[in-house]
């Protein structure tokens, strides 16, 4: 049904949920749909922490470094079921992810969006944000929101 599944990835459990959907959703063989694994790297986190001082240029690296770590991760689940996969890193900068994310989509030409999210509400909504429903709102394609099961008490 879809030819190339965008999975936007950040390290976190829900977006390790979304990656499991969507390679439970690409199948294998000729007919099955290529992933294209997204990583934002973005300047944000850098702007709230509350360090004194901190060498951007060494962070910028880092995080960079991190992305491509994550996404090789994810290929090699992705081949490990015999799904096909590409990655990218992209540096979103200043830029909310939901907005890379969405210029991705089409610029790597993918038909669905699929993608883990918090979940979140009230007051943590608010102050986190909620780049998933971001993405749902401004995407010119289907979004799939993966969320991670509720751990029973």
């Amino acid at each position: 049904m879809y030819s190339r599944i965008l999975v936007p990835i950040d390290g976190s459990e829900p977006a390790e949920c979304g990656l499991r959907q969507a390679i439970a959703m690409a199948g294998t063989g000729a007919g099955g749909a290529t992933l294209v694994v997204l990583h934002v790297v973005t300047q944000l986190p850098l702007l709230m922490g509350a360090a004194g001082y901190v060498n951007y240029g060494e962070m910028s690296e880092i995080l960079a470094r991190t992305g491509h770590e994550l996404v090789e991760k994810a290929a090699k689940q992705a081949a490990e079921a015999g799904v096909a996969c590409e990655t990218v890193v992209v540096d979103g900068g200043m830029s909310p992810a939901c907005d890379t994310i969405v210029e991705q989509a089409g610029r790597q030409r993918c038909d669905l969006i699929a993608m883990g999210t918090h979940g979140r509400r009230g007051l943590r909504r608010l102050t986190l944000g909620s780049d998933a429903e971001l993405v749902v709102r401004l995407a010119g394609v289907p979004v799939l929101l993966a969320k991670p099961p509720v751990a029973k008490a």
